[in-house]
């Protein structure tokens, strides 16, 4: 029987069937699309993964050490939930909630087992797959926006903003943000040929995160932009790959410009741009506002060590907590407060130790490790914690981590075996 252990595989110690590695590697392509399909429950997102699970288990996949850290904190944080949602479990959304995040928990180690193995190869089909789900979701928001599809509008669109395969907007153009990083990495980067074909998916992402009229969609995209091509200009190897991403960015910049210029000359988008672009939104504002909410809500978590219960907030305040930070306190007490800063932050914190780690996934890290970033600073302003593609980011960054250190113990020792056999 025919092994694999090509370039692609041997840093990461894998030694699978060619059968059982192509197997594996088209459910992480179809597990990258999937998550694009979610306005409905079960979402295909949810029977591929699961599906996924049972297959890498049943095809060969190992729970690592360095992962026990992550395994006790998902537990006690969905401990802490559980206990909170104790006095509400005759309330079936509630049940549905904590369902969810105990479900969001498996996700996390599932990706960070298969992301640990194999890792450039599955990496890029998961960039292929959310790049083909991502164009899934902008084209179906795009057309119900513009009304290309009949009966589509009601489908396809909240509020007047494009919501695609999505049930927000916000959503959305938060999950566009990853695939069309890596759409940006192409275009400065890649060969002629492959940078046009991404100049155009990068277009209609771009359009899309554009129509939901998600402030913190718009702001995510360029400030996780400008952070990941300063880290390609920072790791790059030559003055030539440096000096190309610069002046490619600079293009992409301008053509942004002028589709954003174009798009205004449409009056119903100028008007829906105006309004979402203010930041005297009523719900902003005043005591009981966004961040008044925040505040009263940092104050009664100090004295509520179980929290409120998930799905509470809305009987305390007018709206719901918009701060994932917050809602963990209130959801899930101090348990869930404590635990959930702590995975999301010391996440991050890891994460610049890798920046410059001359990894053969560096790329398509860089990508990623931009895009949870910017997640984690939308976290303050919006609930994030049940995104899919959020706990699918942590968990990758996680294999990713466990990956690099055994790639470099590998480098390290193959170093040490030619300096003594010469």
């Amino acid at each position: 029987m025919a092994y694999a252990a090509t370039a692609g595989t041997s840093h990461s110690l894998t030694s699978a069937p060619t059968g059982v590695l192509a197997l594996q590697r088209a459910l992480v392509w179809l597990v990258g699309a999937s998550g694009a399909i979610v306005f409905i429950e079960p979402s295909p997102y949810e029977i591929v993964t699961l599906t996924a699970c049972v297959l890498f288990f049943a095809t060969g996949l190992r729970m690592r050490l360095v992962f026990m850290p992550l395994l006790f904190t998902l537990i006690v944080l969905n401990v802490g939930y559980s206990i909170g949602a104790v006095p509400f479990l005759d309330k079936p959304e509630v049940v549905n909630w904590i369902l969810t995040s105990w479900y969001m928990a498996i996700t996390v180690i599932f990706f960070a087992m298969v992301m640990s193995e194999d890792t450039e190869a599955r990496l890029d089909m998961l960039r292929r797959g959310l790049i083909v789900g991502a164009m899934i979701a902008s084209l179906a928001g795009i057309a119900g926006y513009f009304h290309l599809v009949p009966g589509g509008n009601d489908l396809l669109t909240l509020y007047g903003r494009a919501r695609g395969t999505f049930k927000d907007p916000n959503v959305l153009g938060a999950f566009l943000i990853l695939p069309a990083l890596f759409a940006l990495q192409s275009v400065v980067s890649d060969r002629l040929a492959k940078a046009l074909r991404n100049v155009i998916a990068f277009g209609i992402m771009s359009l899309a995160i554009l129509l939901a009229f998600s402030r913190a969609a718009w702001g995510g995209l360029v400030l996780t932009s400008a952070f990941m091509l300063a880290l390609m200009v920072l790791t790059s190897r030559t003055n030539a790959q440096r000096s190309r991403i610069i002046v490619m960015a600079l293009i992409a910049a301008i053509l942004a410009v002028a589709l954003i210029a174009v798009l205004l000359s449409i009056g119903s988008v100028a008007e829906m741009f105006k309004q979402r672009a203010s930041f005297d939104q009523s719900y902003d504002e005043g005591r009981f506002g966004r961040f008044g909410r925040h505040i009263l809500g940092a104050e009664m978590a100090l004295d509520l060590p179980f929290g409120i219960g998930p799905l509470q907030f809305h009987r305390y305040f007018p709206e719901d907590t918009h701060n994932s930070y917050l809602n963990a306190f209130m959801s899930g007490g101090w348990l869930a407060g404590i635990c959930y800063p702590a995975l999301v932050f010391v996440t991050a914190v890891i994460g610049f130790r890798y920046i410059y780690m001359r990894v053969p996934w560096q790329r398509a890290y860089l990508a990623v490790f931009s895009a949870f970033l910017g997640t984690v600073g939308e976290s303050f302003v919006i609930d994030t914690d049940h995104w899919r593609h959020f706990w699918m980011m942590l968990g990758a960054m996680w294999g990713m981590y466990a990956a690099a250190e055994r790639y470099r113990a590998t480098s390290a020792r193959i170093i040490d075996e030619s300096s003594a056999a010469s």
